[in-house]
């Protein structure tokens, strides 16, 4: 059986797999979903103003050590790909698969900011503008977004990785493109260049990006 550390995206915390956990914990696996530093609610703003890239990776390694665990499933939905990326290149063997949910796969030196789309960006900037550390949740039609989502540092958006090339040893590696928003999506190139790389298996996945709310059982499928 396998273990399963979820990782959200930007503005998400551990309730944005809500659907996904007991559908592997069914299937015998264990499951622990992070809420990275930063998106707690209890958080203070000193803490929500010096979390960055390198926080959120320790947030990782950190439960790796905790719970012992040697064997682990990485999976990092959007933003989430930046931490299990930095974290699997600090984890060394710990880390037997990553899973990047519709995610950024990085290269050393690369950033969710350097990564993304103009649109995003700018919504990192009108998002920032209140406090300047911290980026307000975009607004989503028709709802608004889920009422959950928390300013996310600013810091951890902009930060560049720094890769040793260890996270390129990881055994076995999966991207997920979800196909549904085309017109909106970061990742058609990536899937393309991911495509074309022996080290990597690609999947398509026929949603929005919020794939673990729209198919929480075919998210676990594939996981699984």
């Amino acid at each position: 059986m396998a273990t399963f550390v979820l990782v959200p995206g930007a503005w998400h915390g551990s309730w944005t797999f809500e659907s996904v956990i007991p559908l592997l914990e069914r299937a015998g696996h264990t499951v622990h979903a992070l809420t990275l530093t930063g998106l707690r609610p209890d958080d203070d703003d000193t803490t929500v103003a010096s979390a960055n890239l390198d926080t959120h990776a320790d947030d990782v390694v950190s439960l790796l050590d905790r719970a012992r665990i040697t064997d682990a499933t990485l999976v990092g939905h959007s933003y989430g790909g930046m931490v299990i990326s930095a974290a699997a290149d600090r984890a060394g063997g710990s880390v037997s698969r990553l899973v990047h949910l519709d995610a950024y796969v990085p290269r050393d030196g690369e950033s969710c900011w350097s990564l993304t789309t103009d649109a995003y960006r700018q919504s990192f900037v009108a998002g920032a503008a209140d406090t300047g550390h911290t980026v307000h949740p975009p607004f989503r039609a028709p709802h608004g977004g889920d009422p959950r989502r928390r300013p996310h540092p600013l810091a951890s958006l902009v930060q560049t990785i720094r890769l040793t090339g260890v996270v390129d040893r990881v055994p076995r590696r999966d991207f997920v493109y979800c196909s549904g928003w085309e017109d909106g999506t970061p990742f058609a190139g990536l899937r393309a260049r991911l495509q074309a790389d022996p080290g990597w298996r690609v999947h398509d996945l026929p949603t929005a990006h919020n794939a673990m709310r729209e198919a929480p059982g075919a998210v676990a499928e594939l996981l699984i």
